[in-house]
């Protein structure tokens, strides 16, 4: 359950964050209107508050495992909302960030002593 729950909660928290920041876009660089903006704050902001229901109690693993989580969705949103032709580098570079993401959050949850 509780690696369900991480999984899902950085899903939800890249949506948000992602979404926030693309309706920030389409206010300012697409001129589609200064209301997408201020949708794009309340959604950044309820990233943060997504971030912090994360089980780990350390918000520097949660928001260093979450980069690698970002950059894949944020390629992922790029290629279904707008139309993104990503190269095979990018897929490797994303295949990498979530590695380490993967490393980072669920390691120290298998090993039986963590390096601090």
């Amino acid at each position: 359950m509780t690696a369900a729950r991480i999984i899902i909660l950085f899903l939800v928290a890249a949506a948000a964050e992602i979404g926030g920041a693309w309706l920030i876009w389409q206010a300012v660089r697409e001129n589609r209107g200064w209301w997408l903006a201020l949708l794009g704050i309340v959604a950044l902001g309820a990233y943060g508050f997504v971030a912090a229901f994360q089980p780990d109690a350390n918000f520097g693993r949660v928001l260093a495992a979450y980069g690698g989580i970002f950059v894949a969705g944020s390629l992922a949103w790029g290629i279904i909302v707008d139309g993104f032709k990503p190269t095979q580098w990018d897929y490797v570079g994303s295949a990498i960030c979530l590695l380490g993401a993967g490393i980072i959050i669920f390691a120290p949850m298998l090993s039986s002593s963590t390096v601090e």
